[in-house]
């Protein structure tokens, strides 16, 4: 291997997958971390930025391609942000999902643990998302294609994904394997519709345009929920004949609806939804872990649910499971979002306790317990580093288990604190990153033993994995 100017290297074998989707080479010692290779790739390696501690490059030149290869299925691979893991077999894939479980636990956790459970792979690898969301603009990424044309003649205007580290481009979407249909469909029409009518795109630079985001929803019940973003302050005659387009068009839509943003950001969970036509939710239906009649829960215009829905069941069985339910506990649910945990383990226990900052969350969590004629739930809203003290446990009872289901960042200290000083016999951890799962599980074992742990897969080809960890109070 030969050291060439502005830092290209040639014929370097990839080693491993590591994070953010990207796999991981080594070159003078220092780890190289590049996108959309797998392990046993020969490669040219162009280096595009370089730390103290590691680099990151670009693929320049393939010498051998790997035998652990996999053909990509979509055309967009290699330049959207998503599916980054397409060109690794599905068991492989699984593979290294679970080997940053035991990486994470090993090296950043350094705490006992006992052998992790063969990773839980997703029933679906193709269109097993229940929610995607598109976003106009006037100012989409041009592929080599669209090079090739003459600039008066591209067209700018693009329906589809943000692209990594671009905040004001898009990649206009042919089609994406990740949701069921109608979704590309219901996508390229508006498209075409909008185009055929000189509709305006949104310009994220200037903050301008008409057509801003488009939202889809689905559930396994047959629930389509549709929400258009509109970057206008007025209900007008552009946005009613949208509307129209999308009922007359696609009359299996169940919940059409639209949001009026002229922020300067695409959040609308501060915004009001308005109802169009149809249903101002869909239903989503999960199994009884007791074999008895489907948990029903209604998922709003802005409520969260668990975005692979039949994997879901599974993650929340791992959980209940772990539990040992015996029927007389009390349970805290924290950061229980929209109460899902909440009310699939409420009929095997006395009280489920949920807490989550977001209110309309709690709202949600509420509103779905008495949907599901469930009584033995209470939620409370507000920042679990304040509400979970000694007067609050006093008030709702001492928990005998404690399910916790973090976001990415973990659980705050003063909350690990809490959980400390309560002294539950069992916390049930729930983690969509194994990284501060670890960081949060070895601050609890002086007290707790990690007794359990079972990965599962969620989000097939990419390197996300969700895990759930036991921890049983020493004796």
């Amino acid at each position: 291997m030969r050291k060439k100017p502005f830092l290209l290297f040639e014929k370097v074998t990839i080693l491993d997958a590591g994070s953010e989707g990207k796999a991981v080479a080594r070159i003078d010692d220092m780890v190289v971390f590049v996108p959309f290779v797998v392990p046993g790739d020969v490669v040219d390696i162009q280096v595009v930025h370089r730390k103290r501690n590691f680099m990151e490059g670009k693929v320049m030149a393939f010498h051998a391609l790997s035998p652990d290869r996999a053909e990509p299925f979509c055309s967009h691979f290699g330049t959207c942000g998503g599916c980054k893991w397409q060109n690794m077999p599905y068991p492989l894939q699984l593979k290294y999902k679970q080997k940053q479980v035991v990486d994470n636990f090993s090296r950043i956790g350094k705490f006992a643990f006992p052998e992790v459970r063969p990773i839980l792979a997703s029933q679906r690898t193709q269109t097993y998302r229940n929610k995607l969301e598109y976003t106009f603009s006037d100012r989409r990424w041009l592929t080599d294609e669209d090079m090739k044309q003459n600039p008066e003649a591209r067209q700018m205007k693009g329906l589809g994904f943000h692209l990594p580290t671009f905040f004001d481009r898009i990649l206009d979407i042919d089609w994406c394997y990740l949701q069921p249909e109608p979704s590309n469909k219901i996508r390229l029409a508006l498209k075409k519709f909008a185009l055929e009518h000189n509709l305006g795109f949104y310009n994220t630079r200037i903050h301008e345009g008409f057509l801003r985001n488009l939202v889809i929803r689905n559930t396994t019940t047959g629930g389509l929920m549709v929400i258009v973003v509109f970057a206008r302050a007025q209900f007008d005659e552009e946005m009613k004949s949208v509307l129209e387009f999308l009922h007359h068009e696609f009359p299996e839509i169940t919940s059409l609806m639209y949001v009026l943003n002229t922020k300067k950001n695409d959040v609308i969970t501060d915004l009001e939804v308005h109802l169009w036509q149809g249903d101002p939710y869909i239903i989503e239906e999960m199994p009884d872990p007791h074999g008895g009649q489907p948990l029903r829960f209604k998922v709003g215009p802005v409520s969260f649910y668990q975005t692979n829905p039949l994997q879901a069941y599974h993650l929340y069985k791992t959980a209940y499971d772990f539990a040992e339910f015996k029927g007389n506990e009390v349970v805290y649910d924290l950061y229980c979002g929209t109460g899902t945990i909440s009310n699939f383990v409420a009929k095997s226990v006395k009280k489920v306790v949920g807490i989550e900052y977001v209110e309309s969350a709690i709202r949600d969590a509420h509103e779905n317990s008495v949907y599901n004629n469930i009584s033995n739930t209470v939620f409370y809203a507000g920042d679990l580093a304040k509400l979970l003290h000694n007067e609050f446990v006093a008030i709702n009872g001492r928990p005998d288990v404690i399910i916790t289901d973090p976001p990415r960042s973990g659980m705050h200290p003063r909350v690990i604190e809490q959980l400390l000083e309560i002294g539950s016999s069992r916390i049930v951890y729930v983690s969509c990153n194994p990284a501060t799962q670890a960081r949060d599980i070895a601050l609890l074992t002086g007290k707790y033993s990690v007794d359990a742990v079972q990965p599962v897969d969620m989000f097939p080809h990419t390197h996300h994995v969700e895990n759930v960890a036991l921890l049983k109070i020493r004796e």
